[in-house]
């Protein structure tokens, strides 16, 4: 007994010192109590910056060996790099490209790979908002076990035009469907300790002169459609950081745009984090008073600037001791910074180098990549192909190879590396980037996992001739094709390049089975849509996508993909016949006006009865599903519950949609909600959705709110845009709600 109480005094007196340190540390910084919150530890530790810190706070290099520059002290390599306060234990920030997983642009963390998800317009056919959580929480994962802690993630840009070259990263042409799963994503990345940007603020729905387009929309016409994603984005997902746009909005950059900015954003809707820039997106000093928190890139801010400078240094310090820019406003700039990565958890929880349980992830991006595979047509039931008996010709698409993948800083290098890389090259900021990548995880191999390697041959596709008559040899022809797309550049037409229309119909002409694998960064054109038995839409489907196609493929998945984006039927179909700027040289002056305004996508197919190739919400599957007894209760709001039945042999899992589609006597088109539903053969579940009130009513700016008239309110719902049967209606009180 003595023997154990010296050794627990020596032990008392040992911790003793100890923890006396750790108390007078955390009485040194108060900021770093747990039990604070954010706004308050933000607000202690904001105090304590010298005016030096604060500067070192707001601006930042690209972290690459980029337009000649080095390295910086203390990044690990990625997109760009925010020293931190080591005096106050205020870490840097490490800020990464990841849009659809963690990037490594130009390579500057040798050997460092990543889990590459499906593209952004392959995660909103999902419908899914647990897939896009679960998403997100893997990249998050990732980029906290390689030490960054800021995600430039979060696009949510609407489609208004299928050929702007980063639909891919996006999430479609709805508002409620691009915002709500574009919010639960980022819920997912900051949950694992990093902060998540949602970009770009705000309209930025095309590549062609991104950097000097000027978009002109009303407000009205804003607040329903582009700004209303990021609005509800935000609500759900909470991001520490919204990154502005490269284009102006009615006449003022994005970036430097009090309206955006300080009025809608930070007034409006009371967002308490921090705005950056893109990388090159800073105009001037006075984008500061004009809302802007951070500048971002800064090197190419030199490069484009009259004069070269980095604004958010020197000459935001000398026009804060000259009172240009009020002290105060800078010292929000860093509160709202610091706000962020206490709400993170960037302080409690550090980014630091960790194991990164691949296998694990890679199932997360297969997982996710199947949900997002969309079945287009199915011909007398091709699909899903038997696994015994059936010869096979596998053609083009670089199927032996692997799957595409998009351009620009969204680039992924996957664990298994590149199956195909072909550098394109280029003129312009964006040419050093333009090398089209396959993923290395080939579909012609997972198919002849499932079907035996002797039922299977490929043919390349480079001559259409050869590939049908091959293809004329086996039962059944599966032809790849692809459309690249990339950050920097729209698509001229809605083609599918290199031929492959050709490739097509040559096939389909030898073999009345013809399926088409569709790898695109958005819609296309199908001149040979009737003469092909089956299409799949795979869209860009991630590092383990060729696993996903073949599972589709064979039915060891039930396709439930549904289309977030209205594929046209021909460019007469085109809101905007010619792409502003398209015949200009890069930097030059470019306008656009939407007179679509908030009617994008199918509401102006509705509103004008143009009949797209495929409608909004569309999608096949293996199984049949049915709707009946609606019932729709008003009120504050709408409530429609519904029943859906598996009508079907299989099991499978439906995306019913509700739409309004008459508001107190005005006859519109407008998603309201929807469900993911799995259901048994035979099974049958009601599905209830609440409509959120912005989405029943307008934004009326002469009284600043959302108003929603006293009336009848109708709704339809079904399986597409296009495919409504089931009605319903009830009356809805009047309401204002606040901006």
């Amino acid at each position: 007994m003595r023997r154990l109480l010296l050794g627990t005094a020596l032990s008392l007196s040992l911790t003793a010192p100890l923890a006396t340190t750790a108390l007078a540390a955390e009485a040194a910084r108060p900021w770093m109590d747990t039990k604070l919150s954010p706004d308050q530890r933000a607000d202690l530790l904001n105090k304590e910056l010298t005016l030096d810190e604060r500067i070192g706070l707001v601006h930042g290099p690209m972290a690459m060996p980029f337009l000649g520059a080095k390295l910086p002290e203390g990044a690990i390599g990625s997109a760009g790099y925010i020293p931190g306060v080591p005096r106050l234990g205020v870490p840097a920030l490490q800020e990464s490209d990841a849009s659809l997983g963690v990037a490594n642009p130009m390579n500057v963390r040798p050997g460092d790979p990543s889990t590459a998800l499906p593209s952004g317009l392959s995660l909103a056919s999902t419908w899914n908002p647990e897939t896009a959580y679960k998403g997100g929480a893997m990249i998050g994962k990732e980029a906290h076990a390689k030490g960054l802690n800021v995600l430039l993630a979060g696009g949510v840009n609407l489609a208004r035009d299928p050929r702007n070259g980063r639909n891919f990263e996006y999430l479609g042409e709805d508002p409620l469907l691009a915002g709500t799963l574009g919010g639960e994503s980022i819920r997912g990345i900051q949950d694992q300790n990093v902060v998540s940007t949602i970009k770009h603020f705000a309209v930025n729905d095309q590549e062609t002169q991104r950097m000097t387009l000027d978009v002109k929309i009303a407000e009205a016409a804003a607040r329903e459609s582009d700004l209303l994603a990021f609005q509800i984005a935000i609500e759900k997902g909470k991001p520490g950081s919204v990154m502005c746009a490269y284009n102006k909005v009615n006449g003022a950059y994005a970036c430097d745009n009090p309206f955006l900015l300080n009025k809608v954003l930070k007034t409006d809707w009371a967002y308490p984090g921090w705005v950056m820039s893109d990388w090159g997106a800073v105009h001037g000093v006075e984008a500061a008073v004009n809302g802007l928190d951070q500048e971002s890139g800064e090197q190419i801010d030199v490069m484009l600037s009259p004069g070269g400078k980095v604004w958010f240094n020197e000459p935001l310090k000398a026009a804060i001791q000259d009172k240009t820019v009020p002290a105060e406003r800078l010292s929000d700039m860093t509160r709202r910074i610091l706000r962020s990565m206490f709400a993170a958890g960037l302080f409690d929880k550090p980014a630091a180098k960790a194991p990164i349980d691949f296998d694990a992830h890679a199932q997360v991006t297969k997982a996710a990549g199947t949900e997002g595979i969309v079945l287009l047509k199915n011909k007398g039931d091709v699909l899903p192909l038997a696994t015994k008996g059936k010869t096979i010709t596998v053609i083009g698409g670089f199927a032996n190879a692997g799957v595409l993948s998009g351009g620009g800083s969204s680039q992924v290098v996957s664990d298994a590396g590149p199956g195909a890389s072909i550098p394109l090259g280029g003129d312009g900021m964006m040419g050093p980037f333009r090398t089209v990548v396959y993923h290395a995880s080939s579909p012609l191999k997972a198919i002849r996992a499932k079907a035996g390697e002797k039922q299977v041959r490929f043919n390349d596709g480079s001559y259409p001739a050869e590939a049908a008559a091959v293809a004329k040899t086996t039962d059944v022809a599966i032809v790849f094709a692809t459309q690249w797309m990339s950050e920097g550049a729209d698509a001229p037409d809605l083609s599918l390049p290199n031929g492959q229309d050709a490739l097509i119909a040559a096939v389909a002409a030898a073999n009345p089975n013809t399926i088409v694998v569709l790898e695109t960064g958005g819609p296309v054109h199908m001149p040979w849509l009737d003469k092909v038995a089956g299409v799949v839409e795979a869209w860009y489907p991630g590092s383990r996508g060729g696993e996903a196609i073949a599972d589709i493929l064979f039915g060891d998945a039930n396709p439930s993909g549904r289309l977030p984006i209205t594929f046209p039927a021909d460019d007469s179909q085109l809101l905007h016949q010619d792409i502003p700027g398209a015949d200009k040289p890069e930097f030059s002056p470019a306008e656009i006006t939407y007179t679509e305004g908030a009617d994008v996508g199918y509401r102006h197919y509705a509103k004008t009865g143009a009949k797209p190739l495929f409608p909004f919400g569309y999608g096949l599957g293996y199984s049949h599903f049915s709707y009946g007894d609606v019932k729709v209760t008003g009120g504050d709001t709408l409530t429609v519950s519904f029943e859906v039945t598996n009508t079907g042999k299989r099991p499978g899992q439906d995306v019913p949609q509700v739409y309004l589609t008459n508001a107190a006597g005005t006859k519109t088109q407008r998603l309201i909600g929807w469900s993911k539903v799995a259901l048994a053969p035979g099974e049958k579940k009601r599905v209830t959705v609440t409509a959120d009130t912005r989405l029943l009513g307008s934004f009326d700016e002469a009284a600043h709110a959302w108003q929603v008239k006293a009336g009848e309110y109708q709704v339809a719902v079904g399986a597409s845009a296009t495919d409504l049967d089931l009605k319903g209606e009830a009356a809805v009180k009047a309401s204002t709600r606040q901006p």
